[in-house]
Order: structure tokens, then sequence, then C-alpha cells
């Protein structure tokens, strides 16, 4: 059995492209205008608020659709976040994963399936006989309609701070039965991003970086998540002089970008549209940028720079390597 108590509605934070282009767009044009420009608008509030490691048994947990008290340890859990479903495999509670959605490409033995967490289906996750189903958005009113059914939440929204990253951990390790492994994977983020911050000393300060969702120049703003990755280094970021920055993730312009002439471009589309410091070379004045000719362009995995898991230590670390040069 579980408990849940609703939480009052708030806005939705965006989230960056989960799998491939389309799917941005969409997301972007849908949440743009409910989105907050700064983290007190839009981060996640997800937490643990009682129980222990595996055994101590009722849990109670909170995430963005309000409490939610376990019973029993979870068995068959079902991700329909690409993001909850690394931090799942990270702290060790793969083995109850019982599916995935199909954005969730990561670690390759996730459990795949043609769920999706853009238009999800409450019979069709039903059908797995979940005990616990993590999301990330309520499309659709799912989360309403598997509570109809009976089936337990847990909504963990897009992330605007590694802190609330590092709570999200918490609280799917609390969640989950495995309090322990998620406390070591927060300690090893951590350390491993503190590191990479270290490593790169003072080359990124004051230099400015543009970060590329995709060829049409939209772009993540400092009030974003993998924006305060950036704000670690010391680095000032571009698109926050843009007219529609309090989004979060504005669209700019190729003359934008270059009149800005960012010392180092982290392309975030070599994926879905194929990008890299060639072809980023090779539009139109694109070569004058500090960038391109100091060779500061980071070709980045979409996945890693558009999820706020444990990866982000690794995307971390690629700046890091990127302004140490």
């Amino acid at each position: 059995m579980f408990h849940s108590i609703p939480r009052p509605a708030r806005p939705t934070p965006p989230k960056l492209r989960l799998a491939a282009l389309g799917a941005l767009l969409l997301s972007v044009l849908l949440v743009l205008t409910a989105c907050g420009g700064s983290s007190d608008a839009g981060g996640s509030s997800a937490s643990s608020t009682t129980g222990a490691d595996a055994g101590g048994w009722p849990v109670t947990v909170t995430g963005d659709n309000g409490e939610l008290t376990l019973d029993e340890q979870p068995e068959a859990i079902v991700s329909l976040s690409a993001t909850a479903t690394e931090m799942l495999f990270a702290i060790g509670a793969g083995p109850q994963v019982e599916a995935v959605d199909d954005t969730s490409n990561y670690p390759e033995d996730a459990p795949v399936t043609d769920l999706s967490a853009f238009t999800p289906n409450a019979e069709a996750i039903a059908g797995y006989n979940p005990d616990l189903v993590v999301l990330s958005d309520d499309m659709n009113g799912v989360v309403d309609a598997l509570g109809a059914l009976e089936i337990p939440v847990l909504q963990l929204t897009a992330a605007q701070t590694l802190d609330d990253s590092y709570e999200q951990l918490e609280t799917l390790g609390t969640a989950t039965g495995h309090a322990d492994d998620a406390a070591k994977v927060i300690t090893d983020m951590q350390d491993r991003i503190e590191a990479a911050v270290e490593s790169a000393g003072d080359s990124g300060q004051g230099l400015r970086v543009y970060h590329e969702l995709d060829p049409t120049f939209y772009s993540a703003a400092s009030s974003t998540f993998i924006g305060s990755v950036y704000e670690l280094f010391g680095l000032e970021n571009i698109a926050d002089g843009a007219e529609d920055a309090s989004g979060g993730y504005p669209q700019l312009s190729a003359e934008y970008v270059v009149g800005q002439a960012p010392d180092l471009v982290v392309l975030a589309d070599t994926l879905c549209c194929e990008q890299s410091a060639e072809t980023l070379a090779q539009r139109p004045a694109f070569d004058t940028l500090p960038a391109v000719q100091e060779g500061r362009v980071l070709e980045a995995s979409d996945d890693i720079a558009s999820r706020w898991g444990p990866r982000v230590a690794d995307f971390a670390e690629s700046v890091a390597g990127t302004l140490a040069g």
C-alpha cells in the first residue's frame, strides 16, 4: 500500500532535450512561457522526509507531486525519466526496475520499452504491474491517472542546481532502499566536480561560454541546471543577455552568437544534429570566434549535457579539460 498527499501545483521547470531535437523544440515551445528565470521559480523540491536503508519500512519521501509513503520496498519500478533511470541504476536499484521509457538509453542494460515520457499512457504503464512509477513531468495528467489506478508515483522535475540533483538521488535512495548507495554516489559526484573545478583553476574566469542545444541556436542560460555548472568555472554565459533569457532556454541568432565572441562553445547537438567543431567553423563568420580559433569547442554528448544525473560529473570534467586545453 501507499499513501500520497498532494502538493499544490506550481510551474513545471523546463527540461533539456532528452532524446531528439523534435522533443526538445516541442517541450520548449509548450512550456517556455511557464518557466522561471531563477532557481527560486523552478528548482526541484523533491526530498527525503523519513525512512532508512533497506529494511526500515515504511518510508516517506517528498516529490514535486507531494508526499508519498511506501509500506514496502518497491520491487517493480517503472521509470519515465531518462535522468531518473540513470539515477536508479547508479544507486543500485537497477534490479528493481521493470521498465523504462523510450528515451532512457543509459545504462545499456536498462529495460527499454516503447513507453513514452512525452505522451504517457496510464494503462500501458499499469501493464507492468509497478509498485512505484518515477517520472519527471506530469504529461497528459498521468500522475492523477496512475493515482486512480492506485499506483504510487514519485515526480522529480528537472533540477535547477546541483543540490537539486543530490536531493533527488537521496530521495530515490530512500524510496528504493538504497540510501547508503545514494550517499556514496552523491559524494563521488561532489568530489569529482570539485576536483574538476580545481583542475581548471582560473582558466575559465571571465571567459564567455555558448551552450548550443541545436543548430537553430537554442541555448541554456545560467538559470538552468547546465548553466549552474558553467558558473562553477567562473564562465559568463552569453545566453543571459538574450531578450528571452528569462525562460532559461532562449533562441539566439547567428549574429548574436558571433557578436558575443564566446571563448568556449559547448555543442550539445552532436548526436541529434551531427554538429562538431568542424561544422561549427564552417558557419559564416564562426571561424572568427575565439573558441574556434583557440580550440575551445567541446563536442558533448547530447544526453550527458541534458540530464541532471550522476554523469554531470563527466560533463564537468570535460569542461575542465577543454578549458585547460
